[in-house]
C-alpha cells in the first residue's frame, strides 16, 4: 500500500501546507474511497502519515471519535473504524480532483507502455490500459495477468524449460494433468496457483515475486467472476504497474 498512498498524496495540491485534521480526512477518503475499504481505523491512518515519511497526529483515534459530535458531522462510525459522511466524501473528492488525478495515473501507466520492446506484447498492453481509460478495472485487471502469465511462459520456454520440468517432475498434485513441457499449450494443463509453485521451486523467480503474483492470483480471481467486490483504480494502478515492473521488464526474452 506505501505505493499507493505516496501516489494520493503527491496528487494532493499544496499536501505539504495541509494541516494533520485535513490530512486524516484525507487519508479516510483514500483507504475507504480508492482502497474501497468499508472503514478506516486510527492505525491505518497513522500507517498512511508513516508510508509518507510524515509525522503522524497525536491521538488519531480521539480526532476521529470528535468527527462523529462536529457539525456537520464528518464520520460514520462502522464497526472498529470509520468512513466518511456524504457531503465530506463529496466535498474531499472536488477538492482532490479525481479526473485530473485519473488522467494522471493513466499517464504513469502510459510510461510503462513505452518501455516495452515493439511486439504483441506491448500491443496487448496498450490494449489494457484503453481497458483502464474507459474504467474497466475488472478488464484492466485480467488482461494484465494474462500478460504477465504469457510472458512467463514464453521466458520459460526460451530461457529455463529444463530448471522447470524439473520442477514439474517432482509433482504430486493430481490437478496437474502433465508431466513434462514441450510446448505452449501444455502450460494450460497447470492450474495458475500451481505454475507459481513450479516458478519458484525452479528458482524462476524470487520468493518476493512468489509473493506479488500469489496477491495478484487472488485479485484477478475476484475480478474474473460475477461479485459485489468493488475493484477501485488505485487497486488497479497497482496491480498493473506490479505485474509489469516486476515479471515483464524484469524477466526479459
Amino acid at each position: 500500500m506505501m505505493d499507493a498512498v505516496n501516489r494520493f498524496y503527491n496528487s494532493i495540491e499544496s499536501a505539504s501546507v495541509q494541516s494533520q485534521a485535513s490530512l486524516i480526512e484525507m487519508f479516510v477518503y483514500f483507504l475507504t474511497v480508492e482502497l474501497g475499504q468499508e472503514a478506516a481505523t486510527a492505525k491505518e491512518v497513522d500507517q498512511c502519515f508513516t508510508d509518507c515519511d510524515l509525522t503522524s497526529p497525536r491521538a488519531t483515534a480521539s480526532r476521529l471519535s470528535e468527527g462523529l459530535k462536529t457539525k456537520p458531522q464528518k464520520y460514520v462510525k462502522t464497526g472498529d473504524g470509520y468512513k466518511l459522511q456524504r457531503h465530506m466524501r463529496e466535498a474531499l473528492s472536488r477538492k482532490l480532483d479525481a479526473e485530473t488525478t485519473t488522467s494522471q495515473t493513466s499517464a504513469t501507466l502510459r510510461s510503462l507502455e513505452q518501455r516495452m520492446p515493439a511486439g504483441d506484447a506491448k500491443q496487448f498492453l496498450a490494449e489494457t490500459l484503453d481497458c483502464f481509460e474507459v474504467g474497466a478495472n475488472r478488464a484492466t485487471i485480467v488482461m494484465a495477468w494474462i500478460l504477465a502469465m504469457n510472458h512467463l511462459c514464453d521466458y520459460i520456454l526460451k530461457h529455463k524449460l529444463a530448471e522447470f520440468n524439473a520442477a514439474l517432475a517432482k509433482n504430486t498434485d493430481k490437478r496437474v494433468k502433465v508431466s513434462v513441457i514441450t510446448q505452449r499449450d501444455d502450460f494450460s494443463d497447470i492450474p495458475e496457483g500451481k505454475f507459481i509453485e513450479f516458478c519458484r521451486s525452479a528458482k524462476i523467480i524470487s520468493n518476493d515475486v512468489r509473493k506479488i503474483l500469489d496477491q495478484k492470483l487472488d485479485t484477478r480471481n475476484s475480478c474474473a467472476h460475477p461479485s459485489g467486490v468493488k475493484i477501485n483504480r488505485t487497486k488497479v494502478i497497482d496491480f498493473v504497474e506490479d505485474l509489469v515492473e516486476n515479471v515483464v521488464l524484469k524477466y526479459k526474452i
